[in-house]
């Protein structure tokens, strides 16, 4: 019984290295040398206390070398340095930079999607791009998500930028999420099925055409979505909309935490979300996490403490750690991640479990997820 269990788990490794493989091709960079020129893009930005980055992200989006677009800001009744930031940015820009003072939250929104949403209704662009205050954009980032989209004729791109990794608990956990979309996810269907299963999207850069985000009703239709990106691309395919998704690691920087503190609230204010509030699913995540990344460690420690070095308590965890690693190292190089801080893969998949079964606890029996001083519990 036990050999049919190390072979699942080998057979498990392989199919996700498999798609690994294959979404190296599926997920290409954005077009290089489109045009300066184009339709008006609004390229707006939710803020809600974020005088570490805003700055950053801002000049970034005055740099860029497009020729048509507008960049308006919602301050969502930040407590910090954010509001005399955005008015010194705005001073300095001539006004470039037009700023919104939110409104209070109303119930049954969560935070972002109520910003956004605010945001839409000012921007007088064909393009719409919701960007987060914590990236940073190189010049030519515009121009080249609108060539991607006219290219491909979408409805609706998102990227995943590079992600700045500062920290040890950085560097070891916030990689996870191009383990989860580049050996779970087959990225060829993102793109070419009608199905919403197969939906892919970052918050972080998510640029739509109009009237596609108008008649999905917008941040509207997924106000009580803490993941909002993905059920705005299920909202784009269920329309009938055109979805594509891009390595953006070239032209768009993200620094998404800072601290294990943050990465801990991060992600528990996902995980439970992003699997439909199932317990079920939670469980079988676990479950599987545990069996696919855990185990192969606990297996090969015992063959090595009683000597054993048998196919099935040595060779085949053996062979499942190095299909792991191999997958975690390749992840690493396309994404210019630390290639050392790969081989605590194990460690970091613990942390995922521990992130897992709190973001459970809090959701189910607490007070639900907490972001930037709000609890939410749409479950």
């Amino acid at each position: 019984m036990l050999f049919f269990y190390q072979i699942a788990v080998l057979f498990s490794l392989l199919i996700f290295l498999g798609l690994l493989l294959r979404n190296l091709v599926d997920f290409p960079c954005m077009p290089e040398n489109p045009p300066h020129t184009g339709p008006l893009v609004s390229v707006m930005v939710p803020a809600r206390n974020e005088a570490l980055n805003i700055e950053r992200c801002i000049s970034s989006l005055l740099r860029q070398d497009y020729c048509s677009f507008e960049i308006i800001v919602l301050d969502d009744g930040s407590t910090d340095a954010t509001p005399e930031l955005l008015d010194r940015l705005r001073k300095e820009s001539g006004d470039r930079v037009h700023i919104l003072h939110g409104e209070p939250l109303p119930a049954g929104w969560h935070g972002k999607a109520w910003a956004c949403f605010q945001l839409s209704q000012q921007a007088k662009g064909e393009l719409l791009l919701f960007t987060d205050a914590d990236t940073m954009h190189e010049p030519d980032a515009l121009r080249r998500s609108v060539g991607a989209m006219q290219e491909s004729n979408a409805d609706m791109l998102s990227i995943m930028p590079y992600q700045e990794l500062g920290s040890f608990w950085e560097k070891l956990v916030v990689p996870l999420i191009h383990v989860i979309l580049m050996c779970y996810l087959p990225l060829r269907l993102v793109r070419t099925s009608p199905r919403p299963s197969f939906s892919f999207a970052n918050g972080q850069f998510i640029c739509f055409r109009r009237g596609v985000y108008e008649r999905i009703d917008g941040h509207a239709a997924v106000r009580d979505a803490i993941v909002e990106d993905v059920w705005l691309c299920r909202a784009v395919k269920n329309f009938g909309g055109r979805v594509v998704a891009f390595n953006g690691s070239d032209v768009v920087t993200c620094r998404m935490y800072r601290n294990f503190k943050e990465i801990w609230e991060g992600f528990s204010k996902n995980l439970f979300p992003a699997i439909g509030y199932s317990t079920p699913g939670l469980l079988i995540l676990v479950v599987m996490i545990a069996a696919v990344y855990v185990l192969p460690y606990l297996f090969l420690f015992r063959s090595l403490q009683v000597g054993e070095s048998g196919i099935v308590l040595f060779w085949l965890p053996l062979s499942q750690i190095i299909i792991a690693l191999l997958c975690r190292l390749i992840i690493a190089k396309l994404f210019r991640q630390s290639l050392f801080m790969a081989f605590f893969h194990v460690f970091s998949q613990i942390v995922l479990i521990a992130i897992a079964l709190n973001s459970f606890i809090k959701i189910k029996f607490g007070r639900g997820t907490l972001w930037k001083g709000r609890h939410y519990n749409f479950s």
